[in-house]
């Protein structure tokens, strides 16, 4: 694997960073950058990544960056800390940063109600319409079930408007009561970009290039469409294929506005990340036109706990965490009793997570092009033990056994049950059930015969086709693309179609169970 590092001097490394256009240098000893070395080569070996990028911030300088791989595998365009990365759902906290200027600027109000800015703005109870406020579009406590309505963007691409998603969340139902718990939510940071754009007079992205990226000098970011080939060095997502890493869902020349990008639409160099971390970390840097980017009340604002989340066992068992909640953008813990500041990224084939540490003035960030959940889990803990913990740090191997471990131990109600003795399902079996089905907030799907099988199809997710297969007496659909892994049980009930996940455990965003088709029609 091509690997580009800093050099090195006789006994410690030197490293520096570009901040609003400032060189900022630093010095960590030789021994702590051939521990991170260490633990980057097992990890990328371990899990055989295609790329990654990696930075770690000591005393508010970066001291340590390293880029691994290829932008796209076997091609030999090695990733360097100007590749571009898709950086998922740490974009929440830029998008709550650029909401953070509207606010300093007298423009919104954490308190208003979000019909104030969108009066189209319907929730399934009307009294959570009216009382939904433009702060819990960003916490997590919608009553909404973890992940709701995600099938509208994922898996992207889909033909799904921000107009359409906002229009669905009225046929939501909730599964919980308003501002009772946490579950995570992408829809809603979705209409937080809305929110924005309707207050800041521009679109989502205009505000986010004009607010964000432009005052703290992020020059390789990138929001909404894009030339790839003029943009360049843009890394493509990866899964794991036999033996090696295939990229799926690859770009397009021209890589389209996304109607998900408040939530997870961002893409971000290393370079550009370590800028944005410098600057929460100090709160006297300036952006460019020498003013504070934030005021230090917003910033408490989104550094606040709003929403109590659950401590996971992993947590305990790994962190020794008493403390965990969601603020504004941010997952705000304690790791080993010191405070972090922190998010991750998923999307198919791009992980990524930047964890900050205000009280030790230190963080780190990496991101990653291929199939890296496990990899990113070891990463972030065996990281934030440099911050937390040196002496009782753990190599890469302690908690890849330990993951491995978990899942040995999962109940037999998480696993996935074994469906390999699916076979066709035909169509002359299923006359009764064949025709069009509608939901109300994702549209139309077909189930109808294509020869002698049946055919699972739907008219706005694009990923979404496949063939029904038989497992006893249940059917489930094998999708055609491979990257879509999370397979649904159909279940018919007259004219009524639900469907549920295979793995009880897989990806939130696959929400089947949040949608309830009735037939409308023949197939044509």
């Amino acid at each position: 694997m091509a690997v580009a590092r800093m050099r090195h001097s006789f006994v410690r490394i030197a490293f520096c960073s570009l901040l609003f256009g400032v060189v900022s240098c630093a010095q960590t000893p030789a021994q702590s950058a051939a521990s991170f070395d260490a633990l980057v080569d097992d990890v990328v070996q371990r899990y055989r990544l295609p790329g990654l990028a990696i930075g770690v911030i000591e005393d508010g300088e970066v001291v340590y960056t390293r880029t691994i791989g290829e932008v796209v595998a076997g091609s030999g365009e090695k990733v360097d800390a100007d590749t571009l990365f898709k950086i998922a759902s740490n974009g929440k906290a830029m998008t709550t940063g650029v909401l953070a200027r509207l606010v300093d600027a007298g423009k919104l109000d954490w308190n208003d109600p979000v019909t104030k800015h969108l009066p189209q703005f319907r929730m399934y109870d009307p009294w959570v319409t009216q009382n939904l406020q433009v702060r819990d579009l960003l916490i997590h406590n919608s009553g909404l079930r973890e992940g709701a309505g995600d099938l509208m963007f994922w898996p992207e691409p889909t033909l799904f408007t921000r107009a359409d998603i906002i229009a669905a969340l009225a046929h939501l139902k909730p599964l919980h009561s308003f501002r009772s718990r946490y579950d995570y939510d992408n829809l809603m940071y979705v209409v937080a970009g809305e929110v924005a754009a309707a207050a800041g007079g521009a679109s989502y992205e205009t505000l986010v290039q004009r607010e964000l990226f432009a005052p703290l000098g992020m020059t390789r970011c990138r929001v909404g469409g894009f030339d790839r080939e003029s943009v360049g060095n843009v890394a493509q997502p990866h899964m794991r294929q036999y033996d090696g890493n295939v990229v799926i869902r690859a770009d397009e020349k021209i890589v389209p506005v996304i109607p998900s990008a408040a939530a997870g639409g961002i893409r971000c160099s290393l370079n550009d990340m370590l800028a944005w971390m410098q600057l929460w970390l100090d709160p006297d840097l300036k952006s460019r036109d020498g003013k504070p980017w934030l005021s230090q009340a917003q910033r408490t604002a989104l550094w606040s706990a709003h929403t109590p989340m659950p401590i996971s066992k992993r947590q305990r068992d790994w962190d020794g965490s008493r403390f965990n909640a969601y603020g504004y953008g941010w997952r705000l813990s304690d790791v080993d009793g010191v405070w972090r500041v922190a998010h991750t990224g998923t999307l198919a084939g791009m992980f990524s997570a930047v964890n900050l540490f205000p009280e030790k003035n230190g963080g780190f960030v990496f991101m990653i092009n291929g199939d890296g959940a496990d990899a990113r889990a070891v990463l972030n803990s065996a990281l934030a033990k440099h911050f937390t913990a040196p002496d009782n740090a753990k190599p890469a191997s302690w908690y890849a056994q330990a993951i491995e471990a978990e899942r040995a131990g999962k109940p037999a109600e998480k696993r996935a049950p074994d469906t390999s003795s699916r076979r066709l399902a035909l169509a002359r079996n299923m006359t009764q059930q064949l025709g069009v089905y509608r939901d109300p907030w994702f549209g139309e799907v077909t189930v109808c015969a294509a020869g002698e099988e049946v055919r699972f199809a739907s008219a706005r997710s694009t990923q979404l086709h496949g063939r029904l297969m038989q497992v006893g007496e249940r059917v489930l659909v094998d999708w055609d693309e491979e990257s879509v892994d999370v397979e649904p049980w159909l279940h018919f009930a007259g004219a009524s179609l639900t469907l549920s996940k295979v793995d009880p455990d897989a990806d939130f965003s696959y929400d089947y169970e949040d949608l309830a088709f009735t037939r409308v029609a023949a197939c044509p």
